[in-house]
C-alpha cells in the first residue's frame, strides 16, 4: 500500500486534486470583491438567492459565494480564508468530513459552506460540543453572516421555546449536540404544531465530528421523568455486596472451572462485565432468604444485585465517575469532562449511589429516547469537522456514508513525534516520565502531560510535589479552569498535566495566551466575571459599560501580545511544547489528539508516549509477548525500550480495540435501526394529527378494522357456531355498542346467523352512534377530541413500547445459544410488538371516542374554578350538563381571566378549552 501511495497518491490527495479548479475559482474572484464597495458587496446575497430561483444550483454559485464570504471575513473580523481553508470549505460543502490539524482555523472554514447553503433559505445547524464554543463562533462568525444580510441563532441550555423558535428559524443556527437532539424528541410530544421549535434537517456541519458521532454513539438520548419511587433495595443490596469477594478474569487459570473459584464473583475488565460465581449466588440465597435467585419471581432482587456487583467490580470513582456535592457525576471517558445531568441507565447510578453513600435518587420513566447516530443520519446532507478522522474513517464510511478528507496545513508541520518508551513496571516508569518532565523544565520547555484517569494525575502532581516543580492538575474535578489552564501550557518553563485532552476547544499558544492573560488582568482590576465575558463577545450591544470593557480587554490583548513574543522565541529555541502521554488510550485517534496540542500553524514541537506493561491497555491486549521477550533479555526494571517496531505493536493492540468498539457500536445500531424504523412510523402519524390533517375518515376506519379485528377474535370461522363467544362480544362493546339484549340468537338464528352480517350490523351501528355524537358536540369540537385523544394514546403507548424494547433487548443475545442471530430475533419481535401497540391505540382510542364526555365552558364564577379544570371521562350519568356561555360573553385568550384570579384567560379557566 505504502508504494502504491507513493506513485498515485492518498485518497486524500487524489480527491483534492478533483476540487483544486473550484478552489482556483474562489481565489481568481478575490480581486473583483475587494474592490466592490461595502454596499454592492451587502447586495450580493440577494444577487445569489436570485441566481439560485432562476434555476443554478450551488455549485454553480459556489465559487461567488466563498469569494463574498471570504472578503466580508476580511472587513468584519481581519480574517481571510487562505486557501487551505476555502479546500476546506468546499468539502464539506460535499457533505464530507475534513481532517484538519489544531489551530488551523476550522471555525473560520465553516463559515464558508454555511454561508453557500444557508442562501437555499432551508436552515444550516453547525453543531459544536459545549455551550462556550456555540457561543463564541455565533458570535464572532455571526458579525459576518449579519453583515451579508443573514439571520444567526443560537441554542443553548437554559433558553425558553420562543427563543428556541426563533433561532431554529435563523438562516444559521449554532448549537450543540444534546440540544438539537433534545429538541427534536421534544417536538415530537407536542400536542400543538404550533409548539415545535425545529424546522426540518437539512444540512448540518459537525465539528469534532468523532466525538460526536463516534465516542457520544453509544449513549442514547433521553427525555424522562419520574417513574416509580426508589426502594430501599438498593442499599440493602449494597450492604450485601459490600460483604462479598472479587477476582479478576486475568489472575484466572484458565482450566479452573467456575464452581471452584475462590470468590463470590468475576470482574472481566476487557468486556467490562462482572458476573455472580456460584459460590456468590449461594450467598445470595441464604441471605435474602430464597429458595432460587434465577426463579422469574426474583428477577427484581436479581437485577439489583447484578448492578451493585457492576458498581463495585468494575465502576471506578475519580475514573467512571466522581462525587460532588452529595451527587454522583459521570466523567466523560473520552474527554475526561463532567457530564452533568446524565445518569447511568437500568439502575446502575442508582447502585452506585448506594455504593458511595449519597442520595438515591428516584428511578424514571423514559418518554422518548433517540441515539446520536439515527438522529444525525436524518440531515438531507452532513458534514464534519476534526483534527482526528482518518482512524475511524471506516465507520465514518459504513454507518453515515462520510468519507475523511485530509487537508493539508497552511504552513509545514515541524512537530517531532518519538517513538514510545516501554518499561518493564509502572513504577520505573513514572519515575523516568518525572525525570523527564525535570529536564523539560529545567531548560524552559513547556510540558503537557496527558494521563486517561484522575486518579493517575493525582499521583503524578504529588511526585512533582516532592521534587519540588511547580505545576498546573487539570481534571474533572478542576472543571471551572480548564480554560485558563490550557491557554497558559505553552508559557516558558510551564508544567501542565491533563486528563484526556480531547475537544478541548482552546489554543494553546507558545509563550503564553494573550487574551487569557488580559482575562486574569481585569479580574485583578475588578472587573466581575459577566461583564469579563460579554468584553470577550461579540454580541452587538449598546451598553456603555461593557464597550468600555471591551475596549480595555482590547488594549490589554495587545500589551500581552508584544509582552509575550520574546518569551515565544525562547520557547521554540527551547523546542516547543513537549507532549507526554503517560499510557496509551485504547483509541489511536485520542492519542493523535493529544499529540495534536503541539505543532500549531508551523510551530515546534516534541511528542512521546510512555508505557510499561502493567497499563491496562498492554496488561489486557497483547502485553504478555513482550513481558515474556523482556524476561528472556533478561532487561532491567527501570531499563526503556525505544523502538519503532514496538511502537508499531501497540498500534495494532489498539486496532484490536477500535475493531471490538466498532462491532459495539454497530451492533447498537442494528437494534436502535429497529426502534428508528418504529419512531419514524409513529413520528409521521403525529406529524399527520398535528398538521390538520380531517381525522374523521381516519377514525371511522379504526372503529371499522377494531369491530373486525374483535369479531374475528370472539367469533370462530367454521361451518358449526358452537365456538361463537357472542357473550364475551357483548361484554367487550357492552355501555357503548352493545346492551345486554344485544347478540341474543335463538339456536336456529345461530345455525344461520354469518359473521359478516354481524360485523356490518356492528359497523352501522357504531356509525350511527358516532354521528349522534359529532351532531351532539359539533363537528369542529369532534374533530379536536379526535386530534388529543389520538395523540394521548399514541403518546402513552409509545412510552410503554419503549420500556418493553428495552427489556426484550436485555435478554434477546441469549437466542444466540439457539443458532439464533439475536439482531434478527429482536427484529422480528419488536415488530410483532409493535403491532400489537397499533393495535392497542386503535382500539383505546375507539372506546375513548365513544365513551368521552367533555365539559361544556361554565359561566365564570370564582368559587366554581376548581371544577372546571377537571376533565370528565365516562358514562353519561357521570357528567352533569353545565350551561353554554353565550357569544357575547366570549373572552379573548390573552384577556384577564373574569374569574377574578389576575392571570391570563388561557392560563387560568381557558385551560379547559386548551
Amino acid at each position: 500500500m505504502g508504494i502504491f501511495k507513493t506513485i498515485f497518491g492518498s485518497y486524500s490527495d487524489r480527491e483534492l486534486k478533483r476540487v483544486e479548479q473550484q478552489k482556483l475559482a474562489v481565489l481568481a474572484l478575490e480581486q473583483k470583491y475587494r474592490e466592490m464597495s461595502e454596499a454592492d458587496l451587502k447586495k450580493q446575497t440577494a444577487i445569489l438567492k436570485e441566481r439560485l430561483a432562476n434555476g443554478e444550483t450551488l455549485n454553480d454559485i459556489l465559487p461567488d459565494a466563498f469569494a463574498v464570504c471570504r472578503e466580508a471575513g476580511d472587513r468584519v473580523l481581519g480574517l481571510r480564508a487562505f486557501p487551505v481553508q476555502v479546500l476546506g470549505g468546499i468539502i464539506l460543502h460535499q457533505g464530507r468530513i475534513a481532517e484538519m490539524k489544531t489551530g488551523e482555523g476550522k471555525t473560520l472554514v465553516a463559515s464558508l459552506p454555511a454561508y453557500l447553503n444557508a442562501l437555499e433559505g432551508n436552515g444550516v445547524h453547525i453543531v459544536t460540543v459545549n455551550d462556550y464554543l456555540a457561543k463564541y463562533a455565533a458570535e464572532l462568525i455571526g458579525k459576518v453572516y449579519n453583515y451579508l444580510g443573514l439571520t444567526v441563532g443560537l441554542i443553548v441550555h437554559g433558553i425558553n421555546d420562543d427563543e428556541r423558535r426563533a433561532a431554529y428559524n435563523a438562516d444559521i443556527t449554532y448549537g450543540t449536540n444534546n440540544e438539537f437532539g433534545f429538541d427534536y424528541l421534544r417536538d415530537n410530544m407536542v400536542i400543538y404544531k404550533e409548539r415545535k421549535v425545529q424546522r426540518g434537517h437539512s444540512y448540518a456541519i459537525v465539528d469534532e465530528v468523532d466525538s460526536i458521532l463516534i465516542d457520544e454513539a453509544r449513549t442514547p438520548l433521553i427525555i424522562s421523568g419520574p417513574g416509580d419511587k426508589s426502594t430501599d433495595l438498593y442499599d440493602t443490596v449494597n450492604r450485601f455486596v459490600s460483604t462479598l469477594s472479587m477476582i479478576k478474569v486475568a489472575e484466572l487459570d484458565d482450566k479452573e472451572e467456575h464452581d471452584d473459584i475462590d470468590a463470590d464473583y468475576i470482574v472481566d475488565e476487557k468486556a467490562r462485565t462482572a458476573t455472580l460465581t456460584p459460590r456468590g449466588t449461594k450467598k445470595a440465597e441464604a441471605h435474602f432468604k430464597v429458595d432460587n435467585l434465577m426463579d422469574p419471581d426474583n428477577s427484581t432482587l436479581l437485577h439489583h444485585i447484578n448492578q451493585a456487583v457492576k458498581a463495585h467490580g468494575i465502576m471506578t470513582r475519580d475514573i467512571d465517575y466522581v462525587v460532588k456535592d452529595d451527587e454522583v457525576i459521570i466523567v466523560d471517558e473520552f474527554t475526561g469532562r463532567l457530564m452533568l445531568g446524565r445518569r447511568f441507565n437500568e439502575g446502575l447510578h442508582q447502585a452506585i449511589e448506594a455504593k458511595e453513600h449519597v442520595t438515591v435518587a428516584r428511578e424514571s420513566k423514559t418518554y422518548a429516547t433517540i441515539t446520536f447516530q439515527n438522529y444525525f443520519r436524518m440531515y438531507k446532507k452532513l458534514a464534519g469537522m476534526t483534527g482526528t478522522a482518518l482512524t475511524e474513517e471506516e465507520e465514518f464510511r459504513e454507518i453515515y456514508r462520510l468519507d475523511s478528507i485530509e487537508i493539508p496545513t497552511n504552513r509545514p508541520m515541524i512537530r517531532i513525534d518519538h517513538p514510545d518508551v516501554v518499561y518493564k513496571t509502572e513504577n520505573a516508569k513514572y519515575n523516568a516520565i518525572i525525570d523527564k518532565i525535570c529536564e523539560c523544565h529545567e531548560k524552559g520547555q513547556p510540558i503537557l502531560v496527558g494521563t486517561i484517569s484522575i486518579e493517575k494525575s493525582e499521583l503524578l502532581s504529588s511526585m512533582l510535589k516532592r521534587r519540588g516543580i511547580k505545576h498546573e492538575v487539570l481534571n474533572a474535578k478542576y472543571h471551572e479552569k480548564e480554560a485558563e489552564i490550557v491557554a497558559q501550557a505553552g508559557k516558558l518553563g510551564a508544567v501542565t498535566i491533563a486528563t484526556n485532552m480531547a475537544g478541548r476547544g482552546t489554543d494553546i499558544m507558545l509563550g503564553g495566551n494573550p487574551e487569557f492573560l488580559a482575562k486574569a488582568e481585569m479580574r485583578k482590576k475588578g472587573y466581575y466575571e459577566e461583564l469579563i465575558i460579554e468584553a470577550v463577545g461579540f454580541s452587538e450591544t449598546d451598553d456603555e459599560e461593557i464597550l468600555a470593557a471591551r475596549k480595555v480587554f482590547r488594549e490589554l490583548t495587545d500589551k500581552y501580545k508584544e509582552a509575550i513574543k520574546d518569551e515565544a522565541e525562547q520557547v521554540k529555541q527551547a523546542g516547543g511544547l513537549f507532549i507526554l502521554g503517560t499510557e496509551r488510550h485504547e483509541s489511536r485517534r485520542i492519542d493523535n489528539q493529544l499529540r495534536g496540542r503541539s505543532g500549531r500553524q508551523g510551530d515546534p514541537g516534541q511528542s512521546q508516549f510512555f508505557i510499561s506493561l502493567e497499563d491496562d491497555l498492554m496488561r489486557l491486549f497483547g502485553g504478555e509477548r513482550i513481558q515474556s521477550l523482556m524476561n528472556t533479555l533478561g532487561v532491567e526494571e527501570d531499563m526503556p525500550i525505544e523502538t519503532r517496531i514496538l511502537s508499531n505493536s501497540i498500534e495494532s493492540a489498539q486496532r484490536k480495540v477500535e475493531g471490538r468498539n466498532f462491532s459495539i457500536r454497530k451492533n447498537v445500531l442494528q437494534f436502535d435501526d429497529v426502534m428508528n424504523r418504529q419512531r419514524e412510523i409513529i413520528y409521521a402519524q403525529r406529524d399527520k394529527v398535528l398538521n390538520g390533517e380531517d381525522l374523521g375518515e381516519y377514525v371511522s376506519k379504526m372503529i371499522d378494522d377494531n369491530i373486525d379485528a374483535i369479531v374475528d377474535l370472539y367469533l370462530a370461522d367454521g361451518e358449526v357456531h358452537d365456538d361463537w363467544n357472542l357473550e364475551g362480544l357483548r361484554d367487550y362493546f357492552m355501555g357503548w355498542l352493545t346492551t345486554k339484549e344485544s347478540l341474543r340468537f335463538t339456536t336456529d338464528e345461530l345455525a344461520e346467523a354469518q359473521k359478516d352480517d354481524i360485523k356490518a350490523a356492528m359497523k352501522e351501528k357504531a356509525h350511527e352512534i358516532y354521528r349522534l355524537r359529532e351532531n351532539e358536540f359539533g363537528s369542529e369540537l369532534m374533530r379536536e377530541i379526535e386530534r388529543i385523544v389520538l395523540l394521548k394514546h399514541v403518546d402513552t403507548l409509545w412510552m410503554d413500547h419503549i420500556d418493553a424494547m428495552e427489556e426484550l433487548k436485555k435478554g434477546i443475545n441469549l437466542r444466540a445459544y439457539g443458532q439464533h442471530d439475536p439482531a434478527v430475533e429482536y427484529r422480528i419481535e419488536g415488530f410483532e410488538m409493535f403491532d400489537q401497540m397499533i393495535n392497542s391505540i386503535r382500539e383505546n382510542t375507539v372506546r375513548t371516542m365513544f365513551m368521552v364526555r367533555p365539559k361544556k365552558q361554565e359561566e365564570p364564577k370564582r368559587e366554581q374554578v376548581a371544577d372546571v379544570s377537571k376533565a370528565s371521562y365516562g358514562s353519561d350519568d357521570s357528567v352533569k350538563k353545565q350551561p353554554v356561555r353565550k357569544a357575547a360573553q366570549k373572552v379573548g385568550r390573552n384577556d384577564p381571566c373574569p374569574c377574578g384570579s389576575g392571570k391570563k384567560y388561557k392560563k387560568c379557566c381557558g385551560l379547559n378549552e386548551q
